[in-house]
């Protein structure tokens, strides 16, 4: 019989994949066993009625990323990584921001590269499109998006980063097709300049 350390009881479990009610073991800080029914553990905790995630995701941020004027953020990624994961935060969604000319499969391996050697904790990748080429529309983001890069943003404003409204319709339409999600930077160009 495993001994637990922490038993979390009658939690709704979220993972990657399911959702689920379940007894959650914990042994030596890790998580050893996820069914009903588990033997007791030195500390309970009854969860009932609570969404129980394996941390926080930050679904918004920019690390180790140059802005469209040349400025870089301030953490890299094993900065902002220990700084979100000491939060309780165990992934983080920043944006990999492709510039005009540069090819949209670059900029995500580029963004894998940095992030790999530093990130403490898991990570994922929004896109950010201010190039939609075609053969960026036409290969390179279906392609990324068949390889789980689902959500992307584009802006409709800053010059290095705006698209046309031809541009816009066209990524709303590899979107719509492929099945990923576009977010909007949505201020109005013309209004504001």
């Amino acid at each position: 019989m495993t001994e637990f350390d922490l038993v979390i009881r009658n939690a709704d479990v979220a993972t990657e994949s399911d959702r689920f009610s379940t007894d959650i073991g914990i042994a030596d800080g890790k998580i050893t066993a996820l069914e009903g029914g588990l033997a007791e553990g030195k500390k309970e905790i009854d969860a009932e009625g609570k969404l129980v995630m394996p941390g926080g995701v930050d679904s918004h941020c920019h690390v180790e990323q140059i802005s469209s004027n040349g400025v870089w953020t301030a953490d890299d990624w094993f900065t902002a990584t220990r700084s979100a994961a000491c939060g309780g935060t165990t992934t983080i969604i920043p944006f990999a921001c492709q510039h005009r000319g540069d090819s949209l499969r670059d900029v995500v391996k580029a963004y894998h590269d940095m992030a790999g050697p530093k990130a403490v904790i898991d990570y994922a990748f929004h896109l950010i499109v201010s190039d939609p080429t075609d053969q960026v529309l036409g290969q390179e983001l279906p392609a990324l998006i068949k390889n789980g890069y689902t959500s992307f943003k584009i802006y409709l404003t800053y010059d290095a980063l705006m698209l046309t409204d031809r541009q816009f319709l066209d990524v709303l339409a590899v979107a719509r097709r492929e099945g990923a999600m576009v977010m909007v930077h949505a201020e109005n160009n013309d209004m504001i300049m």
